[in-house]
């Protein structure tokens, strides 16, 4: 069965930032993450973070791990 799964570029996630366009998303290890309902990514920014972004590199300097996306809605892929 074939993958149906969306597939968006950087410059498409980079639009997701919460300013450009409603949608907040955040790609990690290769999955988009839709994090607009989430109350800690308010207008697209997480500490010193900002969503449109692939936090992969930056999650090993976060205070939390992984776990963190499972209550996530996946978007796409990041290709």
């Amino acid at each position: 069965m074939p993958d149906t799964t969306p597939t968006y570029t950087k410059s498409q996630l980079a639009l997701r930032n919460g300013q450009d366009k409603p949608e907040i998303w955040v790609a990690y290890k290769g999955v988009i993450y839709d994090v607009s309902r989430s109350r800690l990514w308010r207008n697209g920014k997480h500490y010193e973070h900002w969503a449109g972004q692939d936090l992969t590199a930056e999650l090993p300097d976060a205070p939390h791990d992984e776990w963190v996306f499972q209550n996530l809605d996946v978007v796409g892929k990041l290709v």
